[in-house]
């Protein structure tokens, strides 16, 4: 998976939102203010560091190269994921679904209701078009 690609689909997530809140190279993007995932854009090798469940987080070290515990984060909840080595683009999906869920768990009940409600809007739009 290329970074424009990377780049679009976290965006069609819901209430997400991009930045550059560290420095001019650090992508990050998050989801009510919490991040799920950045990269640094200046990075020779496209690298992304994403949200992951402690134990989830180890086997996938385990059974990828290109998955380390995550530069200069939490090394127990992040990974960084070398994005154009060998893992299929649905493993890469499923890893940054994975991250964007958990955050999206964690949010307040108030912000989970807002985000079920903008989704809901987003669903009857759509069907709406179809009309």
């Amino acid at each position: 998976m290329h970074i424009e690609a990377f780049r679009e689909y976290c965006l069609s997530k819901p209430m997400v939102e991009e930045s550059f809140p560290f420095d001019r190279s650090t992508l990050v993007f998050k989801v009510f203010g919490k991040m799920f995932a950045l990269t640094n854009l200046d990075n020779p090798t496209f690298e992304v560091n994403l949200k992951c469940d402690p134990e989830r987080a180890i086997s996938l070290r385990e059974q990828y190269n290109e998955v380390k515990p995550g530069y200069h984060m939490n090394k127990k909840h992040w990974n960084t994921i070398e994005f154009e080595g060998r893992i299929r683009q649905k493993e890469l999906i499923d890893m940054i679904d994975h991250s964007y869920n958990l955050v999206v768990s964690n949010l307040s009940v108030s912000q989970q209701k807002r985000l079920s409600i903008f989704i809901t809007s987003q669903i009857d739009n759509e069907m709406k078009d179809k009309i």
